[in-house]
């Protein structure tokens, strides 16, 4: 089993103080990593870890269900939109952390301190490495061209990973080029929205289509995977971070909040800073194939050679706070 090393354990117990030794961990992960990383807590801390496993939505129904006698110390979720989802049903209480503070960026942790990132992933373009990235395609903006007709596979707009990128497109294009935007991509679709970003990645190496939109970490577990038929997939494909001549890439991210009626604040508090320390945000990263969200800590798998591109630093709050208009610009668009 994976465990932290001895050095870090020692500074782990030596940051943190005797604690009440239980915490209610509700969580959108499912990565057997992290179960590794909860062992690796309660080595250090004595606090056991009791985890309730669930999508992000059903979750965050629990726990509004379960009111004031919510037993949940941390909601630990993916992506902005659903992060944002939780602060609008209030059960958020702001963290004040200078190890927190100084580790995650700004652009990955609520302004108000109600939730933190933990990791984070790039929606990229991706295309076919045999048939090479299509002439004049750079930016996202590029897909909307319709030199691409017929050439693009992407998932529906209704799923949240297209619904924050339009949020962030919403944010710096505004709408009214957003739409434009929406509907150019709408016209240049290679067949109708359907699967997720696997089949898209899937489609591209099979030659359905020639470009795809698409999370990193999809890419990265099937070049990860123990199946020769998903790293002939992953091999076949390549992609590209979109906008690095101007603003940068869209990321995303998965995060975590301390909730207003936790039963355990302060040991919910030591296990956000535990999550983002060194070697636990590797773990966490590697897990999924994803980024860490504290700068120069590096992934060790696949994802390691591709850490060089510019992310956008639009704040990922903005992913919910834009979402309602995000939705209607692709329906007013006619994309699926």
């Amino acid at each position: 089993m994976l465990r932290l090393s001895a050095a870090s354990v020692l500074a782990i117990t030596m940051a943190f103080p005797a604690f009440a030794d239980e915490l209610n961990l509700y969580s959108a992960r499912h990565y057997d990593t992290d179960l590794q990383l909860y062992d690796g807590f309660t080595e250090a801390t004595g606090i056991e870890i009791n985890l309730i496993e669930g999508s992000g939505d059903e979750l965050l129904a629990r726990i509004q269900a379960e009111g004031a006698n919510s037993p949940a110390d941390i909601l630990l979720t993916v992506d902005g939109g659903r992060l944002h989802r939780a602060v609008e049903a209030g059960v958020f209480q702001p963290v004040e952390s200078d190890v927190l503070t100084e580790r995650v960026p700004e652009a990955l942790r609520h302004p108000d301190n109600l939730w933190y990132g933990l990791t984070t992933r790039a929606r990229v373009i991706f295309y076919n490495a045999e048939k090479g990235l299509p002439e004049g395609i750079a930016d996202y903006e590029d897909l909307a061209d319709p030199a691409y007709e017929g050439m693009i596979c992407m998932r529906t707009s209704s799923n949240i990973y297209n619904v924050s990128l339009m949020a962030e497109l919403v944010e710096v294009l505004g709408e009214e080029a957003a739409e434009e935007w929406a509907r150019g991509v709408g016209n240049n679709l290679a067949r109708a929205p359907q699967g997720g970003d696997t089949d898209q990645i899937r489609a591209v190496a099979a030659g359905e289509c020639d470009l795809a939109i698409a999370n990193t970490y999809y890419w990265g577990r099937l070049k990860a995977s123990a199946n020769p038929e998903d790293n002939a997939v992953a091999d076949a494909t390549a992609f590209i971070f979109p906008n690095q001549d101007n603003r940068g890439t869209h990321i995303n991210v998965s995060g975590a909040g301390v909730l207003t009626t936790a039963p355990n604040a302060e040991n919910a508090v030591a296990f956000l800073e535990y999550l983002v320390s060194d070697e636990a945000q590797i773990i966490l990263a590697d897990g999924n194939n994803e980024y860490p969200v504290v700068e120069g800590v590096e992934p060790t798998g696949p994802m390691s050679e591709h850490t060089d591109f510019e992310s956008s630093g639009v704040n990922a709050t903005v992913y919910g706070l834009n979402a309602s208009d995000a939705v209607a610009v692709w329906d007013r668009a006619g994309v699926p």
